[in-house]
């Protein structure tokens, strides 16, 4: 089998989802994997007759807005025309969505809007992942995935293997970190503290209103 694992992500390292697909991979046995990142949004003839040959891709990026980041999105519709002028290939679609806030529901329209992409372009919906307190996941790289606070993730991520494994659906899994929602708001007001201390500013400039 074909694997093709999509970062919609536009980081160039470091990103959630390259954490989230780099877990997923350890889960995954006898098939050729290929690595793709749309960082732009343009991709070239070749990427696209690439990505035809596939049996499986597997597309994870950030929620923006509670919907799919622009950059990606104009990937995806250059791909739906890409295929209104050919017979679209038959490749199954699963999708990991991550996003900052501590509850991977939130990733849900953003899920919704990929399977109806994939209903618009012939493509086959497998299943999607939201994954809530997606900012941890580049700290917590060297963590297995099962471990931990990633006790949740792994188990999603072997669920979504064996489905892979199988190109079969299944309903979308929404899961959070193995770790309290307080200390999580915690970490992430302590974040962005020193990012403000770092560009000269102060506390209380990040309630200011001009």
């Amino acid at each position: 089998m074909k694997i093709a694992l999509i970062n919609g992500s536009p980081k160039v390292k470091n990103s959630a989802s390259e954490a989230a697909l780099q877990a997923l991979r350890t889960f995954i046995n006898d098939s050729e994997i290929t690595e793709y990142d749309f960082r732009k949004p343009q991709l070239s003839l070749e990427d696209m007759e690439q990505l035809e040959e596939q049996d499986v891709w597997v597309l994870a990026f950030p929620l923006y807005v509670d919907g799919v980041p622009s950059h990606l999105l104009s990937c995806l519709a250059q791909l739906e025309n890409h295929f209104k002028a050919r017979p679209a290939p038959k490749v199954t679609v699963y999708c990991l969505v991550n996003c900052g806030f501590y509850e991977g529901e939130q990733c849900r329209l953003a899920l919704e809007m990929v399977e109806n992409w994939c209903m618009k372009s012939g493509l086959q919906w497998g299943q999607g992942l939201g994954i809530g307190a997606g900012g941890m996941l580049p700290a917590l790289k060297n963590v297995p995935a099962g471990s931990g606070p990633k006790k949740s993730l792994g188990k999603a991520l072997q669920t979504l293997a064996a489905n892979i494994a199988h190109r079969t659906g299944g309903d979308t899994i929404f899961i959070t970190a193995n770790f309290p929602r307080f200390a999580y708001k915690f970490a992430a007001e302590a974040g962005w503290r020193k990012l403000v201390k770092a560009n000269g500013l102060k506390t209380e400039d990040l309630f200011r209103r001009k």
